[in-house]
């Protein structure tokens, strides 16, 4: 079996890698395994010392990796290149940091001495998507290595050039043989690396399908699962934002990685008092950016990363206009080759739409009119999905409470479009998974946090 990398701005095949038999994968997890068995015993600084040499690798690389990701999935290359700084930032954080998140915590109690260490679980099995196919796999792999763990990755079929050439920056850098391993295989295989002995725990960021199946599979096995599935964020504009300012972070929000993020925004929730003006900004906005070819520095947005992709987003626009949606910009399919889509915004969105009930995977705006805050409100939480919101208002103090005890989201944000920091925990809630990534919480997710008492 063979895996084929295309370039989705062009059709051109790219590379053909042979696929990791069931055999292999075995053969591969045992060697990360025992790697896993002598790294786990390593003192922190040589852990630290690996990361900060990742993250000096990263940067040397930065344009030759963004030139890999615009080539195997259409990321525009100066997109890329901030991806690529993400992962080294992330890489530093875990390296300052890390020791400090798991260092034993003394507790008081009858006993002599009695404290909570973290221990590694073991190796980690990262199934990982396309859309940042490098952030997303370092964004596991700095606190899974940093504690301990050995990790073999699982990446999106269509980018293995991106899976392998992580695996050799983390080679090149100093890692122990084995301890970072890619596997070529199909999703169909991966129940059965989930099933192998040296699999403690798996972490997905994918679908909420496949999360399903991931959990299931983990769960059979009672092994420890972090799911970030699909989103459908909310933006809600209240009537007294700062319009300018809120257009313009919900044009980034909808149109970074040309709209192919689980934490894209997605629904805009405006009042009606101020309906037309938001229009007016959301499409001048959306319309001012630029689309071709994601290699060139001043290009906004590259192709879909794939032609099926393209279609079924063009569906859900056209079943949401047939149903009584305004289209105000984009809709239309180019007639150039690659599968890019135009900005498109759509208004007068309403309950029963797809732009409405589902998770719009590429640059479609959906701008949903309400008739004041707790509508907005509602409409922002009625949905399957909770991974980010944000709100809009001059009124900061009833942004924060908004945001911190109305939205039904992992994380929201108050006049900023919704982003991960390696600083704060980041997952979701509902059909968006479960679980945290990034921050302190992120590293204890794959640990033993292991109770000592000594009488």
């Amino acid at each position: 079996m063979t895996i084929t990398s295309i370039d989705p701005a062009t059709g051109n095949t790219l590379d053909t890698y042979q696929a990791t038999s069931a055999a292999a994968a075995a053969a591969v997890l045992d060697q990360i395994g025992r790697a896993q068995q002598a790294w786990r015993e390593s003192p922190m600084t040589e852990r630290a010392q690996l990361l900060t040499a990742v993250a000096h690798a990263l940067r040397r690389e930065a344009v030759p990796l963004a030139r890999l990701m615009a080539a195997e999935m259409g990321k525009p290359v100066a997109q890329g290149k901030a991806e690529v700084e993400k992962c080294a930032w992330v890489c530093e954080y875990y390296a300052e940091r890390g020791p400090d998140f798991l260092a034993p915590e003394q507790i008081g109690t009858d006993a002599r001495r009695s404290f909570v260490a973290y221990r590694p679980l073991g190796v980690i099995l990262a199934v990982m998507p396309w859309n940042f196919p490098f952030w997303q796999v370092f964004r596991a792999a700095a606190p899974a290595l940093m504690a301990g763990n050995g990790m073999a990755l699982k990446h999106a079929s269509n980018v293995p050039g991106c899976a392998l050439a992580i695996e050799r920056l983390w080679r090149e850098a100093g890692a122990p043989d084995h301890l970072f391993r890619t596997l070529l295989i199909g999703s169909g295989d991966v129940a059965g690396v989930i099933g192998h002995p040296a699999v403690r725990g798996v972490t997905l960021t994918g679908s909420t399908p496949a999360g399903r199946a991931v959990a299931r599979e983990a769960g059979t096995r009672l092994k420890k699962t972090v799911l970030e599935l699909g989103g459908s964020d909310p933006y809600v504009i209240l009537e007294d934002a700062d319009l300018d300012r809120a257009a313009e972070a919900c044009v980034t929000g909808r149109l970074i990685n040309t709209g192919q993020s689980c934490i894209a925004a997605k629904r805009f929730i405006v009042p009606r008092a101020i309906l037309a003006e938001f229009e007016r900004r959301m499409v001048a906005g959306m319309a001012s950016k630029t689309m071709g070819d994601p290699a060139e520095e001043s290009v906004d947005l590259g192709p879909l990363a794939r032609h099926d992709l393209r279609e079924e987003l063009h569906r859900q626009v056209e079943r949401s206009v047939a149903a009584g949606a305004r289209l105000l910009l984009g809709g239309r399919i180019p007639t150039s080759p690659g599968a890019f889509y135009p900005p498109t915004v759509l208004s007068s969105v309403t309950k029963g739409m797809p732009a409405y009930e589902e998770e719009l995977f590429g640059p479609v705006a959906a701008i949903i009119p309400v008739a004041d805050e707790d509508e907005a409100i509602t409409v922002a939480n009625d949905t399957v999905f909770g991974l980010g919101a944000a709100v809009f208002t001059s009124d900061i103090e009833r942004g924060e409470l908004i945001a911190t005890t109305r939205l039904e989201a992992g994380c929201c944000f108050v006049n900023a479009f919704v982003r991960s920091d390696p600083r704060l925990p980041f997952g979701g809630v509902k059909e968006s998974g479960y679980g945290r990534e990034l921050g302190m919480l992120g590293i204890r997710e794959f640990v033993n946090v292991k109770t000592v008492y000594v009488a």
